[in-house]
């Protein structure tokens, strides 16, 4: 069992257009609405490949009714946690050749007691998983370390535990000792304190982070794949899109790829950028299924320090 806990989840509203002009009036190629959340893409991913999973989420108004409808339309089973407000909605412009605008709302504040719902809510069901995987910006109202207490509360029930946020919370939950981090190039470097130029950097990062008691760090890179730093080796991974319709969501496809196919080694890595590369061809944030995932395309290779990283969106 793979519990997700997303403090923030979201509708996603994916509208496509030719091209997007600023000021211009635009008319769309096509909408697509789809539930939201880091941690709710990754059940979303777990659930296409009939991997046991449970979506733990804050749940407000029309909006949250409607994020759970959703959610069983896709056969994932949600755990809401009540809160007043309504859940937020996100807006992703996609253009012709892939480049993604997104506009996301803060989310909902929280309440104190809201908050302890949330975290006593996990904490229980952590007691029969495997894995925790707690994802996601914090909405106003949760306190900075939100996750690193979620981390601090899964391993005391024998969980392990995965985080996927940024900025100040992930360098809380890292400090935690989280089984798996899985930053994206960004957050990667605001963690360091500044750009990371090429692959050597990343890993000299990645590496900080294990000695400050992180287990394991997959780092995605887009176009440029993903680096996996843990006790047992490093290793990097590439794969080609054939096809780029949607950058959104791809990241949480990754994490969900990495914990389906046992979460270490380089066949956990390779499964991971193959969900990775089916998700930016899919349109708006939907997840991957197992028959559109194709591991034998990714290729895996020991770590060339030098590859610059320069331009690179991750």
């Amino acid at each position: 069992m793979i519990v997700t806990v997303t403090p923030n989840p979201s509708l996603d509203r994916t509208v496509q257009v030719d091209r997007l002009v600023p000021g211009a009036v635009h008319r769309t190629v096509r909408v697509r609405l789809d539930p939201g959340g880091k941690g709710v893409n990754v059940a979303r991913a777990l659930a296409a490949a009939e991997v046991p999973t449970l979506a733990v989420l804050p749940s407000g108004g029309a909006e949250g009714t409607q994020l759970a409808e959703l959610l069983a339309a896709e056969a994932v089973p949600v755990v809401e946690v009540p809160v007043h407000a309504p859940t937020r909605s996100n807006l992703a412009v996609v253009e012709n050749d892939g480049t993604t605008s997104k506009f996301n709302e803060p989310g909902p504040e929280l309440s104190a007691p809201e908050v302890a719902a949330l975290e006593r809510t996990a904490a229980e069901l952590a007691a029969r998983a495997d894995w925790v995987v707690t994802c996601g910006s914090l909405p106003a109202g949760c306190p900075d370390d939100l996750h690193a207490r979620l981390v601090v509360a899964a391993r005391r029930c024998g969980a392990r535990v995965g985080v996927d946020t940024s900025g100040v919370p992930l360098a809380l939950a890292c400090r935690a000792a989280p089984d798996l981090v899985k930053p994206n190039l960004a957050e990667l470097s605001e963690l360091a304190g500044g750009p990371l130029r090429d692959l050597g950097e990343v890993l000299d990062v990645a590496h900080q982070l294990r000695v400050g008691g992180v287990a394991t760090v997959l780092v995605s890179l887009g176009q440029l794949g993903a680096v996996l730093v843990a006790e047992t080796g490093t290793w990097h991974a590439t794969s080609t899109a054939t096809e780029l319709r949607s950058t959104v969501g791809a990241g949480d496809a990754m994490l969900a790829g990495f914990l389906r196919a046992g979460s270490t080694g380089p066949t956990a890595l390779r499964t991971a950028v193959a969900y990775g590369t089916a998700a930016v061809g899919l349109a708006g944030s939907r997840m991957p299924g197992p028959d559109e995932v194709h591991a034998q395309r990714v290729r895996v290779d020991a770590v060339d320090k030098s590859v610059s990283l320069s331009g690179v969106a991750a």
